[in-house]
């Protein structure tokens, strides 16, 4: 409880961390809020039906709060509100304000307690925090964001933030990289997905880095451990480098 995870991925796709960490949190019995900002709701659903999770059924027992980002942003950019006298969670885009205060409302709200809720813990899970750049909201605004969703879930409410990123070493995007940087700093622990410096393999999709950062609050250094992987259709393998089945 009142972990900071940052699920972050440098020339590979690193969705199917979210989708692992939105099934596992579901089936846990938490209550989600998830930031769904790359995806469409049915494509989301259609990979948590592999992992033996509904989330349709999910949102009828008012366990998960989907927020499609997509489908926000053109009810806001043509005028259409989702929910009359309310404003909507990407505010920022119409050019009202430069903030995401309402993005942030949306959230505490989702996962604020209310009489007769029975769940484990909160939980915020957002894909992908690089989009609200592209959005055009600032680098400033964007960790605001976040620092007081960790004020809210992890320290008021004791639940969970799960955060994905996009990361290119190589890459001219400055404020994704100073977004990045400052998350790693903050976090508790870091899933990193990377590609393989040899390039495609059909047996190994690419190597995991995860960090427990343990300097955080201790006097240590961080412990690291690498793994490859490969992506299955219901699942993931994990393996130490070099014992692959390529290889064996």
């Amino acid at each position: 409880q009142g972990k900071f995870t940052l699920l972050r991925d440098t020339r590979t796709d690193g969705s199917f961390l979210v989708h692992h960490f939105l099934s596992f949190y579901l089936r846990a019995g938490c209550k989600v809020c998830f930031v769904a900002l790359l995806q469409s709701f049915s494509h989301y659903s259609i990979v948590a039906q592999k992992l033996g999770v509904s989330l349709t059924a999910a949102k009828e027992r008012g366990q998960l709060v989907f927020l499609e980002g997509l489908k926000s942003c053109l009810d806001l950019l043509f005028g259409e509100e989702e929910q009359p006298g309310q404003p909507s969670p990407l505010q920022f885009l119409s050019g009202s304000s430069c903030d995401l205060r309402a993005l942030f409302d949306f959230v505490r709200v989702s996962l604020s307690a209310t009489a007769g809720d029975s769940w484990k813990g909160p939980v915020l899970l957002v894909d992908d925090l690089s989009v609200l750049l592209s959005m055009g909201a600032a680098p400033v605004a964007v960790l605001d964001f976040i620092h007081y969703c960790r004020v809210c879930v992890c320290c008021q409410l004791k639940g969970n933030i799960v955060v994905l990123v996009h990361s290119n070493e190589d890459s001219e995007d400055e404020e994704n990289e100073l977004v990045v940087n400052s998350l790693c700093h903050h976090s508790d622990l870091i899933l990193w997905a990377e590609g393989l410096a040899t390039g495609f393999c059909k047996d190994v999709h690419g190597q995991i880095k995860i960090i427990k950062r343990l300097s955080l609050r201790q006097a240590e250094q961080d412990l690291v451990q690498i793994y490859q992987y490969k992506i299955q259709d219901r699942n993931v393998t994990f393996f130490a480098r070099g014992l692959s089945a390529a290889v064996l």
